[in-house]
């Protein structure tokens, strides 16, 4: 892991940035854009400073029989590419067939922004959420399914704004059964 850098370090690289891109970080409209931006930052990768996994840790077993699919549709995603450093954001769907215990809804919700929260591609972002799921909470299945819009792509590079990439993992019998993969891409995609 990298060495933590101080508040003071990481505004005087943006002041840097400020004067590289061609500006006066001294102007009045920038006196304070270095500690915004490093704040702003601190909070935007927020997840290094989180075990995602620990939010899964706590589970519920009265369920009074359930042993159909849980979909939680439409977590909001906002993650940094961690090949430009600029945003992608959109929404995540995650689903599990439980094993005779859940976790609460919102705990799902907290490991997708734990993981977002770090520069990712979102390849990886998609495999460590279900990975987690599928570790820790040992179901009969997980799926994961994530929509965005990268930023990298929008609005330089190739600029092609409202391009959306869509990756997904299937574990378990939401991989190997075609029934079950079938009903949460179903869910996931609100059909």
């Amino acid at each position: 892991m990298a060495t933590k850098r101080t508040q003071a370090e990481a505004e005087a690289a943006i002041r840097v940035l400020i004067e590289w891109a061609g500006d006066d970080p001294d102007r009045e409209g920038l006196l304070e854009t270095p500690a915004r931006v490093a704040r702003a930052y601190r909070e935007l990768f927020a997840g290094y400073d989180e075990d995602p996994r620990a939010y899964l840790e706590r589970t519920f077993e009265e369920v009074g029989g359930y042993d159909e699919l849980i979909v939680l549709r439409d977590i909001r995603v906002v993650s940094f590419c961690e090949h430009h450093m600029l945003p992608f954001t959109g929404r995540a769907h995650v689903g599990y067939l439980p094993n005779h215990r859940v976790v609460g809804i919102s705990k799902l919700s907290r490991v997708v922004n734990a993981f977002a929260r770090r520069l990712q591609i979102q390849e990886k972002l998609t495999a460590e959420i279900a990975e987690a799921i599928q570790d820790i909470l040992k179901p009969q299945g997980v799926g994961v399914m994530i929509e965005s819009e990268h930023s990298c792509m929008s609005m330089r590079g190739v600029n092609t704004p409202g391009s959306k990439l869509v990756t997904s993992r299937l574990m378990g019998v939401l991989r190997d059964d075609p029934r079950t993969r079938e009903e949460f891409l179903r869910l996931a995609r609100g059909d």
